[in-house]
């Protein structure tokens, strides 16, 4: 059985980097820039980023808006799944700056790093970010806090660390203006911290994160996401989830606002567009793939979905590596 969520967050062809390095002695206090204008710094054209910060060293809060303060210590994870402005500081009181005057402007020959505070006990951060042009990027995250903080222990914690390490170790230097960054590496990341939030706070999220650890709607999910061009039916994926019919649709409904078959039906639409814009497969063989018995009945439902018809979808898009066709692909 697939993972729901690493399985799905590989389809939205995420982008992301580790971007500063900030070494902080008490004490200090930042506010961040608009999250709107870091994200069009860190990937030109993107409204927002999901950002992370590893607390290498020290102990520090972070606020979003008016909320809550929330503190971390050496080791946990931040992470802001809007990309919000923030402030963030240390134990002892004092008054933010502004981060922006304490790093210097693009472009840059290395990464980024901000050495501030009055020179008392220190704290070291690293930040990373994600990013994703998948306009399901940003509902798949909608059940989250604007902030929140995990702690990984043990194999997590130790996964964290040399990971945090590796990118650094990998992103000494910048090329083309880009930080060049182990491939994958921040999603896997982005993974781990969400599996830990969700785990440890699974009854306090709707929406399709919280679906994924609910004991009723995560073997239904897994089952989809592992065949989708499998003929599921509401009893078939009850029987998966070890529940009747009809809790099973209720379930969906409360959880996700919509029933079984029109999660699956999303999931394959989905599906569709990620193998029209990344591959040069014929529009039967993606039908077929995704669990339509006729090109016909596809292109009608995805142009039901998206407004345009897959080959509209796919001359758009402009994303067609050159890579060989399937056998059999070509059945246009």
């Amino acid at each position: 059985m697939t993972n729901p969520l690493a399985d799905a967050l590989a389809k939205l062809r995420l982008e992301g980097a580790i971007f500063l390095r900030g070494s902080y002695s008490e004490a200090w206090a930042y506010e961040s820039v608009p999250g709107a204008d870091l994200a069009a710094l860190l990937v030109p054209g993107a409204e927002r980023v999901v950002l992370m910060h590893v607390i290498g060293r020290g102990r520090c809060w972070i606020q979003v808006g008016d909320g809550d303060r929330h503190w971390a210590d050496a080791g946990d994870v931040v992470v802001l799944p809007y990309g919000d402005t923030h402030r963030m500081g240390g134990v002892e009181s004092v008054e933010p700056v502004q981060v922006g005057t304490l790093v210097q402007p693009p472009p840059w020959t290395r990464m980024p790093a901000i050495e501030h505070g009055g020179g008392g006990d220190p704290t070291q951060v690293v930040c990373g970010y994600l990013a994703s042009e998948d306009p399901l990027f940003d509902p798949r995250l909608s059940a989250l806090p604007p902030v929140f903080v995990v702690s990984p222990v043990g194999e997590a914690q130790e996964f964290v660390r040399a990971s945090i390490a590796y990118a650094l170790q990998q992103t000494a230097q910048v090329a083309d203006g880009r930080f060049e960054v182990p491939p994958r590496l921040p999603e896997l990341l982005l993974v781990e911290v969400l599996r830990l939030h969700l785990a440890n706070a699974p009854a306090a999220h709707h929406g399709w994160l919280g679906a994924l650890h609910h004991p009723v709607l995560a073997p239904a999910m897994a089952a989809m996401h592992a065949d989708p061009a499998a003929h599921w039916s509401v009893a078939e994926l009850a029987r998966v989830a070890a529940v009747s019919e009809s809790l099973l649709d209720e379930r969906f409904r409360t959880v996700l606002g919509m029933p079984p078959i029109r999660y699956l039906a999303g999931w394959r639409m989905h599906l569709a567009r990620d193998l029209l814009e990344s591959s040069e497969l014929g529009v039967a063989v993606i039908a077929h793939r995704v669990g339509y018995e006729s090109e016909e009945a596809f292109s009608r439902a995805f142009k039901r979905a998206h407004g345009r018809s897959p080959r509209q979808w796919r001359q758009t898009s402009g994303r067609v590596p050159q890579t060989p066709r399937e056998p059999g692909s070509d059945h246009r």
